[in-house]
C-alpha cells in the first residue's frame, strides 16, 4: 500500500516560483528577441504556458517565439513500452535556427526526456544555444550528462519516489506531490 503523498508545493509557492524564474530569463535574456521557448509535451506544457503568460504579464509588448515539441518518438524506450504511447503534437510556426532556445520541462528525472528533445529540435533546425529550465530537478537520479540552466525547485528523492506535477487543467489544482511506495 501507499503511502498519502507529502505536498512539496502549493499553488501560492508555485507562482512565486514561475515570478523569480521569469526574472530570471528576463535577466538573462534581456529583451528575449532572438529567444524562443519550447515547452515539452505533455507535462511541461502546462508549466510553459505559465512562464509565457507570466512573461507577457511583466511585459505586454513581449514578441515572443512560443511552441510545443513532442519528443515521443525520438525516445529510447519508445518501443519498449508495454502499452502504447499516445503522441502529443509538436506545435510552433517558427525557425529555430540561429535562435537562443529556452526549453522547458516540469520534473527533471534521469535526462531522458531532454535528450529526446533535443535530437527533435534538431531535425527543425539548429538553435545558437538551448537553454533548460525545470520546475523540479530531481538532483540523483541522473543519467545522461545533461543539467537543467534554471531551476524551480531541488528535490532529492530516491528511486521508489515520485514527484508529481499537478495542474489546474488536469487535476483541478497547481500543486506538486511526492509519493512514496512501499517497498
Amino acid at each position: 500500500m501507499n503511502e498519502k503523498p507529502r505536498l512539496l508545493i502549493d499553488k501560492e509557492r508555485l507562482d512565486l516560483i514561475i515570478n523569480r524564474l521569469c526574472c530570471q530569463l528576463i535577466e538573462c535574456h534581456s529583451d528575449l528577441k532572438n529567444t524562443a521557448i519550447l515547452g515539452i509535451q505533455p507535462r511541461g506544457s502546462y508549466f510553459s504556458d505559465r512562464i509565457v503568460k507570466r512573461l507577457k504579464e511583466m511585459d505586454p509588448n513581449l514578441d515572443l517565439n512560443y511552441g510545443k515539441i513532442d519528443p515521443t518518438f525520438y525516445r529510447d524506450d519508445f518501443r519498449t513500452k508495454d502499452e502504447p504511447i499516445i503522441p502529443s503534437s509538436t506545435e510552433f510556426d517558427f525557425e529555430i535556427d540561429n535562435k537562443h532556445l529556452i526549453l522547458i520541462d516540469d520534473v527533471f528525472y534521469t535526462g531522458r526526456t531532454v535528450r529526446s528533445a533535443l535530437d527533435a529540435i534538431h531535425d527543425f533546425g539548429r538553435p545558437s544555444k538551448v537553454n533548460l529550465l525545470v520546475l523540479i530537478n530531481r538532483r540523483f537520479s541522473k543519467e545522461l550528462p545533461i543539467q537543467p540552466d534554471y531551476v524551480g525547485e531541488r528535490v532529492d528523492s530516491i528511486a521508489s519516489e515520485k514527484v508529481i506535477v499537478e495542474w489546474t487543467e488536469t487535476h483541478g489544482e497547481d500543486k506538486v506531490l511526492l509519493y512514496r511506495e512501499n517497498i
